[in-house]
């Protein structure tokens, strides 16, 4: 049965129909599936299905990537409120967009993957100074700030990832805090993540999504 549910939802996903997705998770509910294996057994499987289709297809369509992480994002956060015991957070992260940049799709992706891999994303926002996502980081005691730009001159201006990187160095923080970034201009140029200072970087949202977990798990404090 479980299998079929999976199926169900993985082509809900993948056709970015929220109400079917969501009548799956219903039918699970009402078949006597636990709101725990619903987020590890059906949401984070088809977080993982869309990167290994990402990794295949570097231009799928965005539509999915985005209704990935928003379904994802939603069933978790209804499904947390049912869960017998509160999940251990794998970790803290703060997402933003640099300063200059209004846009918020890509990080709204990252920031809806991350939650059902229990990680918990305080979201600045746009147009963000560097000052902001570190006071924030250290403030929630966050494991790794994830700077997005959507464009050369916001991505390498002196308020971006440079700016926080700068930061990060003068207060001592490096090595307790991780530099993340993404966005259009790092697809362009691979390398361009290490001229701002970056530890990091990302093609698309849904393995940023990955990639920061895994990051804010290996820093967090045992």
């Amino acid at each position: 049965m479980l299998a079929d549910l999976v199926k169900a939802y993985n082509e809900a996903v993948y056709e970015t129909d929220k109400d079917a997705a969501f009548a799956v998770v219903e039918r699970a509910l009402k078949a006597g599936v636990t709101p725990e294996a619903i987020v590890f057994e059906l949401v984070v499987p088809a977080v993982e299905e869309m990167m290994s289709l990402i990794t295949r297809d570097p231009d799928a369509n965005l539509a999915q990537h985005f209704m990935t992480a928003q379904i994802a994002s939603e069933v978790t956060e209804k499904m947390l409120e049912r869960f017998r015991r509160p999940p251990e957070v794998v970790g803290r992260v703060v997402i933003g967009t640099a300063a200059g940049d209004l846009h918020s799709l890509g990080k709204r992706i990252v920031a809806g993957c991350l939650k059902s891999l229990m990680v918990d994303v305080l979201d600045l926002g746009v147009n963000l100074p560097a000052e902001r996502f570190v006071d924030e980081a250290v403030r929630i005691q966050a494991q790794v700030i994830a700077v997005s730009a959507m464009m050369v001159h916001t991505a390498t201006g002196p308020d971006g990832a440079l700016g926080v990187r700068r930061l990060l160095r003068e207060r001592g923080l490096e090595g307790k805090i991780k530099l993340v970034v993404g966005g259009a201009p790092y697809r362009f140029d691979e390398r361009l993540y290490q001229a701002v200072g970056a530890d990091a970087w990302a093609a698309d949202g849904v393995r940023a999504a990955r990639l920061i977990a895994d990051l804010a798990q290996e820093l967090r404090p045992r």
